[in-house]
């Protein structure tokens, strides 16, 4: 599969989830806090608020408030390091392993569904292009 047509099947994937995400009754995330998030439970820890900002590239108050967001659905909780008092821990949590097995679900549905032959799509774009021009 091309580089372009892979692209384009994995852009119609995150497009398929995040309306998926978007209509179902829970948290509404961010894709700054759905960034924290994923980080937290597919990248190897422990994770503080510090390495978190430094491996996301934002400020460590971004990170906070996201942390605060993801906090309030018991996405993820703060525990101060008991081995360096000045530094936070993020945890994972029950309702944040069963958030991430949805969104591996709705992927993998999203993906057998983006299916939709990309040459249909382009035909009725360039339909549209031809009537408009």
């Amino acid at each position: 599969m091309p580089d372009t047509l892979q692209a384009d099947r994995m852009v119609g994937v995150l497009r398929d989830t995040v309306v998926s995400l978007v209509r179902r009754d829970g948290p509404d995330l961010s894709a700054r806090q759905l960034g924290v998030f994923l980080t937290v439970y597919l990248a190897e820890g422990p994770h503080t608020v510090r390495g978190l900002a430094a491996e996301l590239n934002v400020s460590k108050p971004a990170i906070t408030r996201a942390l605060d967001r993801l906090g309030e659905f018991d996405l993820a909780r703060r525990k101060l390091d008991p081995m360096d008092r000045r530094s936070v821990l993020v945890q994972r949590t029950v309702n944040g392993a069963a958030l991430l097995r949805d969104l591996r679900q709705t992927m993998a549905e999203a993906e057998g569904q983006v299916a939709l032959p990309l040459d249909r799509v382009m035909a009725e774009f360039a339909e549209e292009g031809r009537r408009a021009g």
